[in-house]
């Protein structure tokens, strides 16, 4: 008998086009287990969540749906493989979403670290006053997860006390309503957390230090030639120090081995300028890109196919979700 795939669930809100530290942070992991053949993936649009700090402008968040499915496309997540939907077109998610409301407390989610970096993160939004779906949204992702039955969540690092968040959750609802749901685990990717083009310590879509999957040749260019560096050497002669420098780091990413030791040797000994070393770089970046540039063209020609990939992807995960709800509100006696 063939042992049962693990299910593997994640997502992403679809508030702009996803960039290199989506694709180090957690895309890569998912195309590895995706293709391992051990499990049995689910990946959503997570367009509601998305709407808890763009409520004021749901059409960013609806052009963007189609963008991120290309994004996953162009890389290689497979919809003969992988299941693909949108959040918002599962109801059962927001009904179990309702039920283990009653399970969390106030106080609990705001000591949430990842909720409380967000709020900080969005005070020009909400200035003193946080909204309640906002606030709550770690809710919502567990469901999510425990709606498609999930065993493994691929994440960065940033979001493990979400994932912790769930699995309390689940915990106290088998406590009370006796065993019917998987607790999820974690599983972090090799590069648990990517650095801006700033220097931040993360990059990210509403910081603008983030190099896009769809990003132009000229684009990834321009920005990399604004990257930070050591802003201790002044003219090409002067002794670097590339563990300061983005430009290195991000060598690090996109080079060979042999590229990362002479970039910084060469830079230590003063032997190479910032100019040439950002060229370089871009280079690399842009041969990375370009394969997947390539086939997010195709997708971008054929937008049915996108629509149709969507439609499939809903209605089984529509059906995955039914069995759960079922379980549960037997579970809770409300299978009237």
């Amino acid at each position: 008998m063939e042992e049962q795939k693990k299910r593997m669930v994640t997502g992403d809100r679809p508030t702009g086009r996803l960039h290199i530290g989506h694709y180090f942070g957690s895309l890569k992991t998912r195309l590895e287990m995706q293709n391992s053949g051990k499990y049995d993936p689910y990946i959503l649009i997570a367009d509601v969540q998305a709407l808890t700090d763009n409520f004021n402008n749901p059409e960013k968040v609806r052009n963007n749906v189609k963008e991120v499915v290309m994004d996953y496309l162009s890389v290689g997540i497979d919809p003969e493989k992988t299941t693909i939907y949108i959040q918002s077109m599962i109801p059962e998610t927001a009904e179990l979403t309702v039920f283990y409301s009653n399970l969390v407390t106030i106080a609990r989610l705001e000591r949430n670290p990842t909720v409380k970096t967000e709020i900080a993160q969005k005070k020009e939004l909400f200035g003193e006053s946080v909204t309640y779906g906002f606030l709550g949204y770690p809710v919502s992702q567990a469901a999510d997860i425990t709606v498609v039955d999930g065993a493994v969540v691929p994440v960065g690092e940033d979001q493990l006390p979400l994932i912790e968040q769930c699995r309390e959750i689940v915990r106290k609802f088998n406590s009370i309503y006796g065993e019917t749901l998987k607790e999820p685990e974690a599983i972090l990717s090799e590069y648990k957390r990517i650095k801006g083009l700033d220097g931040n310590e993360k990059m990210g879509k509403s910081l603008g230090n983030a190099i896009y999957l769809a990003d132009t040749e000229e684009e990834v260019s321009k920005k990399i030639m604004s990257a930070v560096t050591d802003p201790q050497r002044i003219k090409k002669d002067d002794l670097g120090h590339p563990d300061v420098c983005m430009v290195a780091y991000y060598h690090k990413l996109f080079s060979t081995k042999e590229e990362v030791e002479c970039v910084c040797e060469e830079c230590k000994a003063g032997k190479r300028g910032c100019v040439a070393c950002k060229k370089q770089l871009a280079q690399n970046v842009n041969n990375f890109l370009s394969p997947i540039r390539e086939k997010r063209k195709y997708y971008e020609e054929h937008p049915e196919l996108v629509e149709k990939i969507l439609k499939e992807g809903t209605e089984k995960t529509r059906q995955t979700a039914k069995q759960t709800m079922e379980k549960v509100k037997k579970a809770m006696k409300l299978d009237y």
